[in-house]
């Protein structure tokens, strides 16, 4: 099977997942690259058609385990027949439990055939100086390890002959998904006198959830709890406050020190 066009489809608040897509696209090294970056809410307004000569790859952050839940709506309205795909989730050093399950379950049910699935570690969405949570993550062996991963892809698919049927690809998990998908609606975010209200924290939200005219102003119910707002922030001026946030994030910086390794199936 030729790799004629890839689409790149991520959701990354922080960076990380981008990085681990791009990475294996590089892999991939397909003669078109489609990239659809899913991260702001203006992109999540269309479904994505797809055709079964595409290969598609779709990476998301793991929420609580879960693929995030205001991700589902658009997923859900993927329109593919038999188009092989892809499914990575990254996920912050803990466990990724049942969302890579989940992301494959997801596609499948839109008409896509997993034929590669993938779990790479990011820096934790709460890791910070105080309490870093796989800091640095992905790291240059990440990369290269997704890039290989690109490469095992593409040597898969131009190993099948053109007519022959794709078959999907196991990966672990349980039914029912368990995990949690209600995400929090805690007021956690600190802004300081150093906030020149430059907008970039507005800019970066994923959900628009923060005043563009007031950074201070912050839709609780919208938040998402990504702290891409804190990681972006030019000026340093956004941090936690005290509470379940920051919380987690010390019992986070506790208890995941052990670097976990990607995991990949093929």
């Amino acid at each position: 099977m030729n790799i004629e066009r890839l689409k790149l489809v991520y959701f990354s608040p922080t960076g990380t997942t981008r990085a681990v897509a791009q990475a294996i696209a590089r892999g991939i090294a397909p003669r078109v690259l489609d990239v659809i970056d899913i991260t702001k809410p203006d992109a999540r307004t269309h479904p994505l058609p797809t055709h079964e000569d595409d290969l598609l790859v779709v990476a998301v952050p793991v929420y609580m385990g879960r693929v995030p839940d205001l991700l589902g709506e658009w997923l859900n309205a993927i329109q593919a027949d038999g188009t092989p795909t892809v499914c990575v989730v990254v996920y912050g050093n803990r466990v990724y439990d049942n969302a890579l399950l989940e992301l494959n379950d997801i596609v499948r049910g839109r008409g896509c055939v997993p034929v590669a699935s993938a779990a790479y570690v990011g820096e934790h969405s709460f890791s910070n100086a105080e309490t870093p949570v796989a800091p640095g993550r992905p790291d240059k062996d990440d990369l290269a390890h997704a890039e290989a991963f690109g490469r095992q892809i593409r040597a898969k698919l131009l190993a099948l002959p053109p007519s022959s049927k794709i078959q999907g690809v196991a990966v672990p998990g349980a039914h029912p998904y368990g995990g949690v998908t209600t995400l929090w609606n805690v007021d956690f975010i600190e802004v300081n006198a150093l906030c020149p209200q430059c907008g970039v924290c507005a800019e970066v939200c994923p959900v628009g959830a923060i005043d563009p005219q007031d950074s201070a102003r912050i839709d609780q119910v919208k938040c998402i709890t990504c702290c891409a707002c804190i990681k972006n922030c030019p000026q340093d001026a956004r941090t936690m406050k005290p509470g379940p946030v920051k919380d987690a994030a010390i019992r986070l910086n506790r208890f995941c020190k052990e670097q976990k390794k990607p995991e990949y199936f093929l």
